[in-house]
């Protein structure tokens, strides 16, 4: 892949032939690397890495131990578990964002990789969103509503608000009544932290 603005997707798999497999199923699409085992993942982790395709059941460092280590270091890419292990309650407890049982297919592979980036362009749409929206609202009520209107920093605040409001409601199937979009996000909110 060639692309420099391709998505990265990092395969953490000590299967070789199931790593290549995932590898050609992604090529095209994406920038891949591969990591046999859990300490050459986090070698090979860094900012530039979207989405993380992770063995549960690895010799040396698991799964579950990469996932921590990639959560406390603050990387913001996202992780999808990939596992012989059927899901047991202690998942509840785990910071993936996807966990697929195998086998899987190519289209399952390829259907997660995707949502997984929307989810992380959204979701810097709604940290954008929030901050603004926090700005609006303390020069609101430190700045009288002439001041306010003179400004055209605010103006363009404003717009930038309606815009990310706008893409954001689209995303969430065309919510249109305020209230119900702030509801909406509010449950995003405080529901969807890991």
């Amino acid at each position: 892949m060639s692309d420099p603005d391709a998505p990265v997707v990092l395969i953490v798999e000590d299967e070789p032939d199931v790593a290549e497999t995932y590898n050609l199923w992604l090529q095209d699409g994406y920038e891949v690397r591969v990591a046999q085992n859990g300490d050459e993942a986090l070698d090979m982790l860094d900012e530039d890495v979207d989405v993380v395709l992770l063995d549960r059941m690895m010799p040396g460092l698991s799964g579950d131990e990469v996932l921590s280590r990639i959560r406390e270091s603050g990387y913001e890419c996202r992780v999808a578990m990939v596992t012989a292990v059927e899901p047991d309650f202690d998942i509840l407890e785990m910071g993936f964002d996807s966990y697929l049982t195998k086998p899987i297919r190519s289209e399952q592979l390829h259907e997660t990789v995707e949502n997984l980036l929307e989810r992380s362009a959204y979701d810097g749409l709604l940290q954008e969103y929030y901050s603004l929206v926090e700005k609006q609202a303390t020069l609101e009520a430190t700045k009288s509503s002439a001041e306010l209107a003179e400004s055209d920093d605010y103006e363009e605040l404003t717009e930038r608000i309606d815009e990310l409001r706008d893409d954001l409601s689209q995303t969430l199937g065309g919510i249109e009544d305020d209230d119900d979009f702030i509801a909406t996000l509010r449950g995003l909110g405080n529901g969807d932290e890991h």
